[in-house]
């Protein structure tokens, strides 16, 4: 009891240990224009493909969730499985972002039709509700009267509702923040006030269960919605929706992130942080830094994301991340990013903003086809693998909604201001216009080909301006130069990082400064004898050739956001050979005005003997690619590449009987294949997760070639459990568990009855007897031939 209540206390109390301000503020999105560059370049290729979609087709599930005829049927793959209408949200924020980036009026005429159409669907439900969630109506009606069946990926028998509808809170708080459109904060505000009512007859306890399933950052918008409209109710309501399950070892400094669905937590994070700045709460800010140095410094790739699958890995073991072909999700990036956003502006230390710039560059800018359009949901890290994009027609995962908003607001985080204080922090191309100083100043670069930028007073006040420039981590500051109007100028790098002129400008002052960049290496974060390569803030990457690149553009199936083809095995991935303190002997200057640089001493020598070109990551597309390259010496070279050979060997001979596969545990691929159940759940041991049940669960498996003939199922052994097993309704197995065999991951072949064997779908499911569990399963196969 007495535990219970320090929970309590950790998870609400507020103002009790110190106070935490807003120190910097940032320029609205339509106060920096981006001049031409790779990332203006980006924001056009989203904008066209934002105009490609139909947004009729993205309203039809929340005209009928509101009992009105759509004028058009939904689109396909996740819009029409489950997640319907996740999107439409996501694109009400794009459209908002958009618009105020770049002032184009057909984007604002977009936004008001979707704004009016779903104000129709508002007015129809009475009560302010409004979503996409199919017959969400009987879900919610559940929840307020306390019928709470919380899952991870699941609620009362939807897929993560709370998540869906978190999307469309956040586009009409983006509509009104950013577009202006008054008729979206009403429908914001009528749908809060819609869910302060759902749960008003429910306890705490309960809402801490229901929050069990993935619930995107509704406590960030009830404290968006505080912030607009001052009732404290929403605050009440942001507090309530805040996980505490998560929060309070952060509170307390504690790491419990490991094998837990990533994306799920950021946004929760970003949800403590706001709540924190509105009560001026320290403890709460704290606990959020914590999350976002443990994740950027011990759990993120060289390109800025982490997760392996979504989910985190451990930090002392990234060999999934290099083994997978499911590396860092795009939204976690875009979540991320956010947190940022958040935490420089009560703190405005340099290190955000490096950790900014590295995601910035090599992750977000690198998820967006530059020239067909289409987004990334993983980027793999696995040498030799490739990326999918997304298709207007037929893709519309998470990664989709994110990108859409990712490419629309490039400005947000160039420039930051105090009352006379003006933060350069971004050398991004563009005219900032600070309205309240009357200036406008204007940023010109070539960067990152050239290492340096431009700063020009093309409008200025009289009174004076302190010209706070980043200094980036890449950069040696012995070696950093700034030149105002061509004289050398002497400058103060402060304890944030950041060079400070201070000093009356006037109309056609010109500053410019000179960022010397360098080669680096940089290891994976648990120093495996993996390496990467950096020039300045730059990720540089190997083209690996265009063969069997299978599903490069995604069709409308479940998974088909993953890249399926063939995986270059990874005793055939060129190593450094040599020691690890000489890795960056190994790269030169190739052609210094592209950023093109040559890799060479790769084994084996016969097959990489002239070396590799390496170039910025965000170049490279419609490709495989190698970011991470193996290092050994030479005397262990061969031990490393048979082992590698090996274990290569083992896991090719099993996919290439596996006629589909689903990791247990982990959202998409339960999500991908209907998963369903009663008092079912998840965890996570032996860096594996797995899924049990006291009563079922089950999935839809694709026989697609009908020619599986094996269930194969991996679990782990435990003591008085009980696994019932059927395909399509007939009992194939049955048998009682002694937990005698330990913790090491165990197997079973149960062969496929012959009546079932022509199906292209097979429903598996797997329960237990009363009083009992099934195993813990791990993973489970159809395989058309049995395993050697």
């Amino acid at each position: 009891m007495i535990k219970k209540s320090l929970i309590i206390f950790l998870g609400f109390g507020t103002l009790a240990f110190g106070q935490v301000t807003k120190i910097v503020s940032y320029f609205p999105l339509n106060k920096v224009v981006l001049s031409e560059s790779i990332f203006s370049k980006a924001m056009q290729t989203d904008k066209s493909y934002m105009m490609s979609m139909d947004a009729d087709r993205l309203l039809a599930p929340y005209l009928k969730e509101a009992g009105l005829n759509p004028k058009k049927q939904n689109y396909p793959n996740w819009e029409n499985t489950g997640l319907d209408g996740h999107i439409g949200g996501h694109y009400l924020s794009a459209l908002a972002l958009m618009y105020a980036s770049t002032g184009d009026q057909k984007i604002r005429q977009r936004l008001d039709y979707m704004v009016d159409e779903l104000e129709r669907c508002q007015e129809a439900s009475g009560n302010g509700y409004l979503s996409g969630v199919p017959n969400g109506k009987k879900i919610w009606k559940e929840i307020a009267e306390g019928d709470i069946r919380a899952a991870t990926f699941g609620l009362n028998d939807r897929w993560v509702p709370l998540y869906n509808i978190h999307k469309i809170y956040a586009g009409l708080r983006d509509a009104y923040w950013y577009a202006d459109n008054a008729k979206a904060k009403k429908m914001l505000v009528r749908l809060a006030d819609w869910m302060v009512q759902e749960v008003s007859q429910l306890s705490d306890a309960q809402i801490q269960d229901m929050l069990r399933s993935e619930h995107g950052g509704l406590n960030e918008v009830f404290a968006d919605v505080y912030d607009i409209t001052k009732n404290q109710k929403y605050l009440t309501l942001a507090k309530r929706f805040s996980h505490l399950a998560i929060l309070n070892p952060l509170l307390i400094h504690e790491d419990k992130l490991t094998g837990i669905h990533a994306n799920t937590q950021i946004p929760k994070v970003i949800g403590f942080k706001r709540i924190a700045d509105l009560e001026h709460n320290k403890e709460w800010s704290s606990a959020a830094d914590f999350f976002w140095n443990n994740v950027t410094q011990k759990r993120s790739a060289i390109i800025g994301g982490n997760s392996v699958s979504e989910h985190f890995n451990p930090t002392n073991d990234f060999s999934g991340m290099i083994k997978s072909i499911e590396g860092p999700e795009t939204c976690n990036t875009y979540n991320m990013l956010k947190l940022t956003k958040e935490l420089f502006a009560t703190n405005p230390k340099s290190s955000y903003l490096d950790f900014y710039e590295k995601a910035l560059y090599n992750h977000i800018l690198s998820t967006q086809n530059p020239e067909k359009g289409g987004f990334v949901y993983f980027t793999p890290m696995r040498p030799g693998h490739y990326r999918v994009y997304s298709q207007p027609e037929t893709s519309f995962w998470c990664c989709v909604g994110s990108g859409l908003e990712n490419h629309a607001k490039y400005g947000e985080m160039i420039y930051a201001h105090t009352d006379n204080d003006l933060y350069v922090n971004l050398f991004i191309p563009s005219v900032l216009k600070w309205s309240e100083k009357k200036t406008v100043l204007r940023q010109e670069n070539n960067f990152p080909e050239s290492a340096s930028t431009k700063l020009i007073f093309d409008v200025v006040s009289k009174s004076k301006i302190n010209l706070k420039i980043r200094i980036p981590d890449w950069c040696d500051k012995n070696q950093i130069v700034i030149l105002v109007n061509g004289k050398k100028s002497n400058f103060i790098i402060d304890s944030h990082g950041y060079a400070n002129l201070d000093r009356p400008w006037k109309k056609g002052d010109v500053v410019e400064i000179k960022l010397p960049m360098h080669l680096s290496a940089e290891q994976l974060p648990d120093h495996s004898d993996y390496y990467a390569f950096k020039y300045g803030p730059v990720v540089l990457a190997a083209t690996y050739g265009k063969q069997n690149q299978d599903g490069l553009f995604a069709d409308d199936s479940r998974g088909g956001h993953i890249a399926h083809g063939p995986q270059i095995p990874l005793n055939e991935i060129p190593t450094i050979l040599g020691n690890s303190d000489a890795v960056l002997a190994h790269l030169k200057p190739n052609n210094a005005n592209d950023l093109s640089f040559k890799l060479d001493g790769l084994y084996p020598q016969n097959k990489f003997g002239d070396g590799l070109e390496l170039v910025p990551f965000y170049k490279i597309h419609e490709e495989r690619y190698i970011i991470y390259f193996p290092q050994a010496t030479e005397d262990k070279i061969q031990i490393i590449q048979n082992q590698k050979a090996k274990e290569e060997e083992q896991i090719r001979k099993l996919e290439r009987i596996t006629a589909d596969k689903i990791q247990l545990g982990e959202q998409q691929p339960e999500s991908d294949h209907f998963f369903d159940s009663k008092d079912s759940n998840t965890g996570y041991m032996e860096d594996r997760h797995f899924r049990e049940a006291k009563s079922w669960f089950s999935y839809q498996m694709k026989n697609k070639n009908k020619n599986a003939k094996y269930l194969y199922i991996t679990y782990f052994d435990t003591n008085n459990r009980t696994l019932n097993a059927e395909i399509n309704g007939s009992k194939v197995y049955s048998k009682d568990f002694d937990g005698k065999m330990g913790i090491s991951p165990q197997f079973l072949l149960i062969p496929i009855p012959d009546s079932e064997k022509n199906k292209e779908i097979l429903n598996v499911r797997f329960s237990s007897k009363e009083k009992s569990l099934t195993p813990k399963i791990i993973e489970i196969r159809l395989l058309t031939n049995e395993p050697q």
